[in-house]
């Protein structure tokens, strides 16, 4: 079973929820069709936020917003960031967890996975690139883990190994 990510980031930015979730669901190769096409004609490729609901459908907004806005203040299965190629069909060119609202694991790629798979595109690995979210026990900043440096870039302390949101 995989796991619900509940909204972990700033208390002024989960104020900005107005209810139900903004972003737009991506349930058929004609939704991602049709968003696209609500998108600037100028832009080839298309930056998004992105969040998979606890039902298992993608939701995309402008890439700008946030992703506890994009779900409606729920807790979500993935959050983060795609770029979207407008080609015939289009399809999804890169994905992240790059959400430190949510802070999701790498992980959390199944539930993508599950969400995407209806869509024509190329087989994707994982996330890329895959981030990993710790909070630091004695300062509590939200840390992105980069070279397996669990050290936090506040206050020095270790990191727990395990995900601890």
């Amino acid at each position: 079973m995989p796991r619900a990510y509940s909204y972990v980031g700033p208390l002024d930015i989960l104020q900005r929820v107005a209810g139900e979730p903004t972003g737009t669901p991506i349930r058929h190769h004609a939704d991602l069709q049709h968003w696209v096409e609500t998108q600037p004609a100028s832009l080839l490729s298309i930056p998004a936020t992105f969040i998979v609901d606890l039902a298992g459908v993608l939701l995309l907004a402008e890439r700008r917003s946030e992703h506890v806005v994009c779900a409606g203040g729920h807790a979500v299965l993935a959050a983060g960031e795609v770029v979207v190629e407008r080609g015939q069909p289009p399809f999804i060119a890169q994905i992240t967890n790059q959400s430190t609202g949510y802070c999701p694991e790498p992980d959390s790629w199944e539930s993508v996975q599950r969400a995407i798979q209806h869509l024509p595109q190329d087989v994707m690995e994982g996330f890329s690139p895959a981030f990993t979210f710790r909070r630091c026990p004695a300062c509590t900043q939200i840390n992105v883990v980069k070279d397996d440096d669990f050290e936090c870039s506040v206050c020095g302390c270790i990191l727990p190994q395990e995900w601890n949101f």
